[in-house]
């Protein structure tokens, strides 16, 4: 059933407290079976296998690094050519004006200086940062999430997401607790 638009307004979604990797693991896997695919999981180390439960396969991340290395290459040969051939072309050595072997170190260099730009930049947009505040800090138990527990937070933006079935739903999965969070 899908969520309605007043209950979203109000509330970011529900968070489910376990005790171990084990049981986060296992629950993440239930909440991805049963369909819910806008959920994030919260520990205080790497769980291996976490990200394959909450359905991370891969990232545009690279996609933007590659097309950030093609236009730092380019801007930086072409940045080249003008100052070379056509806005102050001289004979150097009795080479031609445009002498390509010259230009590969400052291509490189500009290549590798374009992806990194775009992989910061990429990083920051991707992940939502910079985001001062997150809306799971109004639980008062999720201080815990940086010692010893681990959570499940499932969005009311899910398209499967309704308030009480989804509080059974984490219920079923045997948590320490099951709270709201509000926005």
């Amino acid at each position: 059933m899908p969520a309605e638009s007043n209950t979203s307004a109000w509330i970011y979604g529900l968070l489910a407290e376990f005790e171990s990797p084990r049981a986060l693991l296992q629950a993440t896997r239930s909440a991805y079976q049963a369909g819910y695919r806008r959920m994030d999981a919260y520990s205080p180390y790497p769980v291996e296998g976490l990200a394959e439960a909450l359905g991370m396969y891969h990232t545009r991340l690279s996609v933007i690094v590659l097309i950030g290395g093609i236009v730092g290459a380019a801007g930086g040969f072409f940045m080249q050519y003008y100052a070379s051939v056509i806005s102050y072309p001289i004979i150097v050595g009795g080479k031609p004006y445009f002498s390509w072997p010259a230009f590969i170190p400052v291509t490189f260099e500009l290549a590798i200086l374009g992806a990194a730009i775009a992989a910061i930049l990429g990083l920051f947009g991707l992940s939502g940062l910079p985001m001062p505040y997150h809306p799971v800090f109004n639980v008062e138990s999720f201080s815990q999430a940086s010692r010893n527990r681990f959570f499940l937070a499932i969005e009311a933006e899910d398209p499967n997401f309704d308030l009480e079935e989804t509080r059974d739903f984490l219920e079923r999965l045997e948590p320490i607790e099951v709270s709201e969070v509000n926005r």
